[in-house]
C-alpha cells in the first residue's frame, strides 16, 4: 500500500544572511503492506510529520519517490487523495456546523451521493459511539467525541488506507483506550491499512503490527515491537540496598551478570540478559555475602528503551527543542 524510496524534504528558512537550508527528511525508505497497522514514532523534529505530509500529498518531496495505494504522490496526487483517509493532528471539522452535515459534505467531496453519504455517515456514527450527535456542533462535543468525528470524516468514503496523525493527543486515558478499540476495528472489520503517528508508546505497542522509528530525518529501526525490545541488551534489574555501606559489594555482584552497572544512592542498576533465569542466582549470591535488600525490581525493555539505545534520546521527549518545519505549514485537506 505504501512504498517510499529515498524521500527527502528540504526547507529554506530565513532571509539574507539568516537564510539556511534545513533537511527535515533525509532519504527515507518505507514499505507498508496491505492490511498492516504501522506505528510511526519519533519526537518532534524527527521528521515524522513531514514524511506523513509527503505521503498524503500535502508536501511535494524534494527528492525521492513514493507510491501510495498504487499511485505516485508527485504525479498522481488526486488519485492518492481519493484513495486514502486522513485524520490530521489538529482535526478538520468546522466547529459551527452540525456534525452530520460535516461528514456528509466530506463524503460528497469524494463523489458520494448525498443519500449514500448520509447512510454511511450514520453507520459510522453508530460504530464510533457518536449516535445521537448527528445534529450537534463540534464546539459542543467532548475531546473524545471530536476525535471520533475526525475519524468518521476520514472513513466516510471507505478508504483502503487510513493515515492517523496523533489521533489521541489531548484525550483523557479512558477516551484514548476507547479510541484504540475503534482504530483496531479499522483492520479487523474493514480490512483497512493504517499508518499511525503517535507519541504514546503504549498506543504503538497496543495497536501496531510493526514499529517504524525516525530520528533526525532518518529511519533508524523497523520491526515488531517485541523484536525491537528483544534487541535491547537485557532486562533492567534495580537493586535497592538497605545498608549504604554495602552498595559497592552489591555493584560488584550485579556486574558478574550485567555488562554495565550504574549506582544512584542506594540503588544499583544494570541490564541483564534473561533476567528471569539469572536473578535467582544473584539473590543467593547477595544473601551469602550478607547483603540485605530493601527491594528488587525487574523491568522488561520498553519502546522508550529501544529509542534511547538506538539514538541516545528518549522517545518521551515529545517537546524536543528542534521542531519539524512541516508543523508550521498550514493544514491541508485530502479530498
Amino acid at each position: 500500500m505504501i512504498t517510499a524510496r529515498g524521500l527527502v524534504q528540504t526547507f529554506h528558512t530565513g532571509r539574507g544572511k539568516q537564510a539556511k537550508e534545513v533537511q527535515a527528511v533525509r532519504g527515507v525508505d518505507i514499505d507498508v503492506a496491505e492490511g498492516e497497522v504501522v506505528g510511526f514514532l519519533g519526537p518532534n523534529g524527527a521528521g515524522k510529520t513531514t514524511t506523513l505530509r509527503m505521503l498524503t500529498t500535502l508536501l511535494k518531496p524534494t527528492a525521492g519517490t513514493a507510491t501510495v495505494a498504487g499511485y505516485d504522490v508527485a504525479t498522481q496526487s488526486v488519485q492518492v487523495r481519493r484513495s486514502i483517509g486522513y485524520c490530521s493532528q489538529v482535526g478538520s471539522t468546522f466547529s459551527g456546523a452540525f456534525a452530520g452535515d460535516e461528514v456528509v459534505d466530506h463524503g460528497m467531496l469524494y463523489g458520494m451521493s448525498r443519500r449514500d453519504a448520509v447512510a454511511h455517515g450514520q453507520e459510522l456514527f453508530e460504530r464510533l459511539q457518536l449516535d445521537g450527535l448527528w445534529r450537534r456542533m463540534p464546539k459542543n462535543m467532548s475531546g473524545g467525541q471530536k476525535r471520533r468525528l475526525d475519524i468518521a470524516m476520514a472513513l466516510i468514503h471507505s478508504p483502503s488506507l487510513v493515515f492517523l496523525d496523533e489521533p489521541t493527543t489531548g484525550l483523557d486515558p479512558q477516551a484514548r483506550i476507547n479510541l484504540w478499540r475503534h482504530i483496531d476495528d479499522l483492520r479487523a472489520k474493514q480490512g483497512a491499512t493504517v499508518f499511525l503517528t503517535t507519541h504514546y508508546l503504549d498506543e504503538a505497542d497496543a495497536l501496531a503490527d510493526r514499529i517504524v522509528i525516525i530520528d533526525r530525518g532518518e529511519i533508524v529501526a523497523s520491526d515488531t515491537a517485541d523484536n525491537l525490545k528483544a534487541a535491547v541488551a537485557g532486562d533492567l534489574v534495580d537493586l535497592e540496598v538497605t545498608d549504604g555501606s554495602q552498595v559497592a559489594t552489591a555493584r560488584d555482584k550485579l556486574a558478574t551478570i550485567s555488562g554495565s552497572v550504574e549506582v544512584e544512592g542506594t540503588h544499583v542498576r544494570g541490564r541483564v540478559a534473561r533476567a528471569g533465569k539469572a536473578v535467582p542466582g544473584l539473590l543467593r549470591d547477595l544473601e551469602s555475602s550478607g547483603i540485605s535488600l530493601e527491594s528488587i525490581e525487574v523491568a522488561r525493555p520498553t519502546l522508550d528503551d529501544v529509542f534511547l539505545t538506538l539514538t541516545g534520546r528518549s522517545l518521551r521527549d515529545a517537546e524536543a527543542a528542534t521542531e519539524d518545519p512541516a508543523q508550521h505549514r498550514s493544514e491541508g485537506g485530502a479530498a
